[in-house]
């Protein structure tokens, strides 16, 4: 079955690693509602983060050309670059391959979860205008969390 491409990535991981990734998320929120002269600079990083299809594509062909390389000495290497279209096929079809898993235990966050929380940092600073900038720090990171995910 082909899975739904907005969400495939979570839905094929496990509920405690997307629980954990959203905690960091509300985290650095949180975080910066307390610190707002510090958003500009967390905009800039989320801008350069490599999402987990980024990092998963990167991978992927790394070890394809390293296995061709190594494939050209001795044949039984071509075995990895194989292997390694055969997770890619299974990544675009089912939402889900083997490293997928490592990658998202490590951090790597769907571009949908980098964007949840850059809505909620430029909600934070004023940008849409939907939170009171009398509101404390917390009512006003869990309100831009709010708007951020109903985006």
């Amino acid at each position: 079955m082909v899975a739904e491409t907005t969400s495939r990535v979570a839905d094929n991981t496990p509920e405690h690693v997307n629980a954990w990734i959203r905690c960091c998320t509300e985290q650095s929120v949180h975080h910066l509602a307390e610190n707002p002269d510090l958003i500009s600079m967390r905009l800039r990083q989320l801008d350069r983060e490599w999402n987990v299809e980024r990092a998963l594509e990167a991978n992927a062909a790394s070890f394809a050309l390293f296995g061709l390389v190594l494939g050209l000495r001795k044949r039984g290497w071509l075995g990895l670059p194989i292997g390694v279209a055969g997770f890619l096929l299974q990544h675009a079809v089912e939402g889900w391959c083997p490293p997928l898993s490592v990658l998202r235990r490590l951090g790597f966050r769907t571009s949908r979860e980098i964007e949840e929380e850059r809505g909620a940092l430029k909600a934070l600073r004023g940008d849409f205008a939907v939170l009171p900038a009398d509101a404390p720090a917390a009512e006003r990171a869990r309100r831009a969390l709010e708007a951020a995910r109903a985006r």
